[in-house]
């Protein structure tokens, strides 16, 4: 499973704060965030076994970020799920990001996905179960995973007990991120930060051959400012990895994207 986790249109001057832990195989192969695309630009980390990623943004400051769905059915996928994160990143705002991805699914088959898209005018939530179905998200925080959203969650026949116990860790941590009275964006992102390293939150995992494999925070301000700026990487279990800042000269990237 995965989580992900939103403050749209919270904070004034910043509308996007995202969090996300990427839960998954312990030896599927991956690669930290760096500049994958250029036209915009795209900073996301790359799953090597799709050629997909999990999460990113872009410099037109578009957001993408995915998580397995959970359902009941067997569906047959003709793609990797990660590259309609990268199909997203190529646009300039949500909302085309969202038509591509529509279009998309009209011309081929998937895995069931909850995928999530936004700008600074728009956050969209794709949910996928073999048919799609778009949600505009409205400002606030929202917490999203692989059986529901928020406090709404599908108790699935198949992981009965999965399900319920992810509703549970859901609802907690919707209730928990809510936005304080005074508090600042970055007071908020350090809180969701930390409860996504927190086993009482339930979402930072360990499994014998599976679990949470690296955590992301991601911020877009309104503000022009250094591309690699807006993202932290935790490149393990933020229980006990550290976020870094990505450094954009280890990247290669020659110039501060901006919007």
């Amino acid at each position: 499973m995965c989580t992900l986790i939103i403050a749209w249109q919270v904070f004034e001057g910043t509308p996007i704060l995202l969090g996300a832990n990427r839960d998954e195989l312990y030896d599927r192969p991956s690669h930290p965030p760096r500049i994958i695309d250029r036209d915009p630009q795209v900073l996301a980390p790359i799953d090597d076994e799709s050629g997909g990623t999990w999460i990113g943004y872009n410099e037109a400051g578009v957001v993408a970020a995915i998580t397995n769905g959970w359902v009941d059915a067997d569906l047959d996928d003709d793609r990797s799920r990660g590259l309609l994160v990268r199909d997203a990143l190529e646009q300039q705002e949500a909302t085309a990001a969202c038509r591509t991805i529509e279009r998309e699914l009209d011309a081929r088959s998937y895995n069931a996905f909850n995928l999530l898209v936004a700008d600074e005018n728009s956050a969209l939530l794709i949910e996928y179960d073999g048919h799609p179905s778009v949600s505009t998200l409205s400002p606030g925080v929202h917490v999203i995973m692989n059986a529901g959203y928020n406090t709404e969650y599908d108790i699935l026949s198949a992981r009965p007990e999965a399900s319920r116990q992810q509703a549970e860790n859901g609802r907690r941590l919707y209730e928990h991120l809510q936005p304080r009275p005074s508090e600042s964006a970055q007071g908020w992102h350090e809180r969701a930060a930390n409860a996504l390293s927190d086993h009482e939150c339930g979402v930072c995992i360990h499994g014998d051959d599976f679990g949470t494999r690296s955590s992301s925070l991601i911020r877009v301000d309104n503000e022009e400012q250094r591309f690699s700026d807006q993202y932290a990487f935790a490149d393990g279990p933020p229980c006990r990895t550290d976020f870094e800042q990505i450094d954009e000269q280890l990247m290669g990237a020659t110039r501060a994207g901006g919007r």
